[in-house]
């Protein structure tokens, strides 16, 4: 169905006016023409956000450590058909306001370059191959392969977006062109030429000068020209102002809508492009140009199947919304995402053990569930209630707070009480081991604070001060620390914290890394604990020794940052995690073809006495070109489940621009002959061979 040539007839018997209207994200109805009013704001980061019941998955950073591309569209189909259900579902009475559309914000392929960055958890990771396979995989679910859309996915913030939070609006991220195309831009790309996303969002800082919204390198040399980008483009939120109010590249609101859509801003989040009409009269811009903006406009609303009866989307139930199907596989993804740090012989505990203290702030709130864009899910399991159903009365439970996320917050509000760290000591000594739930959530990490993402100016904050938690958990963990009583840390954050004085720490025997998992979450929390889950995922971020080994925030560079640059070694690496049984890798061969691919081949066998699904890493060392990155550079991925005993050959094709440099001026090419392949559980650094008692395999490569 040739939708633009649908949509510029559709356009063609608009007026001005109302081919202007259509640009902002809350666009009118026009009568004359039977089209509905359409509000494009709606989110979908891990399930469908912000208007009423929905699934809700575990957040992004969290299905990142999945390593599961396949998995990753299975998600984005929920999102997508959950969505196109209660889109129908309100569109049937008219109801068509904000967060009820099907252009879904997300995902959010972002490379989290800094742990302080507090959107980090929204993002896939620190790896631009591996957020642009997930994004991809994401990206097709939501989408389907229909000849409509299911939904329309976006990518965002376009582009070099990464914090600090509370200068967005005003700051100018000042990026090399070898660290634009070899790290910031490749997930896009990704999403873009491969994925075929529907929308990208610009992002609210500038980069190297320009505006992401209104950039002409960005939109329109790169996004448009170069990959050929054919959806719509929209701003972030009231980013399109900033332009004059804060970033001072324009004097007035005119001028700021007619860079924007000069430049390829289709759509405006905010009210800016009130001013378009004005910006016409006054010869800022032309028709054409708000012409070829509403008939992008119309395009995907067109692909979508909004003014289409036959399309048979339109005929989803409301009953698929947060049904049991869903939610099991949001438990799923929640099993798939633990990464299980240490473990010290006492994971997994025995489920007939008599007693059993679970305490922290995080062990029985729904809080660190569910992070940041979320919406209701129809049933919430805390950790604590989890390890509850899974153990049943025949198993004292003793449960402590212990203290709260953070004593700012006691301090602040009064009327709450002060911390239990003696009620915690009691309950770890009365029941001789202790599951300790500590961490973050969205209050704490997350996006700078907004109307639409507000919570209590007393206790709210956007990026991480550092990476040390807060000084009431601290006090309550060396308390426990002190008894000598086992501790079972489990650490619910959307990023990398200061775990070293914990990984130390002799009595603290298992730290698990669960993220925020999800509404039911804790259920795969204690699945993972008892041994029902045989842990599998694999860190997408590395956890830092220290902060101090981090460069300033505001830097850009991606000198010394991410396992790619690092210069020091990790104290957990990216790629790292632990399992209840043990892989062993043999076998491996790399044949390349006459097109310079390269079809990698390994065997993997479960060498251990449980089932388990191991994340099966390539990683490729340039030996000769003084342009590769500093480390090595993960290539490939596959998720494989092998039962006690058995093996299985993996295969993986590298393209040939995975043996790729970049240079200077940010062009791809080849340089070099001489490369090692490595292939195994964790990326082949001597920390990681350490952890996991074992290296991965080497090839050697010639080109």
């Amino acid at each position: 169905m040739d939708f633009e040539k649908r949509a510029r007839e559709l356009v063609g018997q608009m007026t001005l006016e109302e081919k202007a209207s259509q640009l902002r994200f809350d666009a009118p109805a026009i009568g004359h023409l039977g089209i509905p009013r359409y509000h494009w704001w709606n989110e979908g980061l891990h399930g469908v956000a912000r208007a009423g019941t929905a699934t809700m998955f575990p957040q992004a950073i969290g299905m990142a450590a999945m390593f599961d591309e396949d998995m990753m569209q299975e998600i984005g189909a929920v999102v997508g058909t959950e969505a196109r259900a209660k889109y129908n579902a309100y569109a049937a009475q008219e109801d068509r306001d904000i967060y009820k559309g099907l252009t879904l914000w997300s995902p959010n392929v972002n490379i989290f370059r800094d742990p302080r960055w507090g959107r980090g958890h929204e993002t896939f990771g620190e790896d631009p191959y591996l957020s642009g396979r997930l994004g991809v995989g994401f990206i097709k679910g939501v989408q389907g392969d229909g000849e409509y859309l299911l939904a329309a996915a976006c990518a965002k913030h376009f582009a070099v977006h990464s914090g600090p939070e509370e200068k967005r609006h005003e700051f100018d991220a000042r990026v090399s062109q070898k660290d634009l195309w070899e790290t910031y831009l490749p997930a896009f790309e990704a999403c873009v030429v491969e994925g075929k996303v529907e929308g990208v969002m610009g992002a609210y800082n500038r980069t190297n000068g320009e505006p992401c919204c209104g950039s002409k390198t960005l939109i329109q040399d790169i996004l448009k020209n170069k990959w050929k980008f054919d959806g719509y483009f929209v701003s972030d939120c009231w980013a399109i102002k900033d332009f004059h109010e804060n970033h001072q590249v324009t004097d007035t609101a005119a001028e700021s809508a007619a860079m924007a859509l000069k430049n390829g801003c289709d759509i405006n989040c905010g009210n800016t492009y009130l001013h378009i009409l004005s910006a016409w009269e006054k010869g800022l811009v032309s028709e054409e140009d708000i012409t070829q903006a509403a008939v992008h406009a119309m395009r995907t609303r067109l692909r979508l199947g909004l003014f289409d009866r036959e399309c048979t989307y339109h005929n989803i139930p409301y009953e698929t919304v947060g049904c049991r199907k869903h939610r099991r596989l949001a438990i799923k993804a929640a099993e798939k995402s633990m990464v299980l740090l240490k473990n010290d012989n006492i994971l997994p505990l025995n489920r007939n053990m008599k007693k059993l203290a679970v305490i922290g702030p995080n062990a029985d709130s729904r809080w660190p569930l569910i992070a940041n864009y979320h919406g209701t899910a129809p049933r919430y399991v805390t950790v604590l209630e989890g390890i509850e159903a899974l153990l049943g009365e025949e198993t004292r439970i003793y449960y402590s707070e212990g203290c709260h996320t953070m004593k700012e917050k006691v301090e602040r509000l009064a009327a709450l009480p002060g911390d239990r760290i003696s009620e915690a000591v009691t309950a770890a000594r009365e029941a001789g081991i202790a599951v300790v739930c500590i961490g973050l959530d969205e209050r704490y990490e997350g996006e700078q604070q907004d109307l639409g993402n507000r919570f209590d100016e007393a206790v709210s904050m956007a990026d991480k001060p550092s990476l040390a938690f807060p000084n009431s958990q601290r006090c309550m963990l060396n308390a426990l620390i002190e008894t000598g009583i086992p501790l079972v840390v489990v650490n619910m954050t959307g990023s990398a914290m200061d775990l070293k004085w914990l990984s130390q720490a002799e009595s603290v025997k298992a730290i698990l890394q669960a993220w925020y998992p999800g509404a039911e979450g804790g259920i795969a929390v204690a699945k993972t604990l008892f041994g029902e889950n045989n842990p599998s995922g694999k860190l997408p971020v590395t956890f830092y020794r220290s902060e101090d080994e981090l460069p300033p925030y505001e830097d850009y560079s991606m000198t010394n940052r991410t396992y790619r640059y690092m210069e020091g070694e990790a104290l957990y690496p990216f790629g790292f995690g632990l399992s209840y049984t043990k892989y062993k890798y043999g076998n491996l061969t790399c044949l390349p073809d006459e097109n310079g691919n390269v079809l990698v081949s390994v065997a993997v066998k479960n060498d251990g006495m449980l089932y388990g699904e191991e994340v099966v890493q390539v990683y490729v060392k340039n030996l000769d070109s003084p342009l590769a990155v500093r480390n090595h550079t993960l290539c490939a991925f596959a998720r494989v489940g092998l039962e006690a005993g058995q093996e299985r050959t993996v295969n993986v094709c590298l393209p040939a621009h995975a043996f790729y440099v970049v240079d200077q001026s940010g062009k791809r090419r080849p340089d070099g002959r001489r490369f090692h392949v490595f292939a195994g559980g964790s990326q082949p650094d001597d920390r990681s061979c350490r952890l996991m008692e074992e290296k991965p395999l080497m090839a050697q490569l010639e080109l």
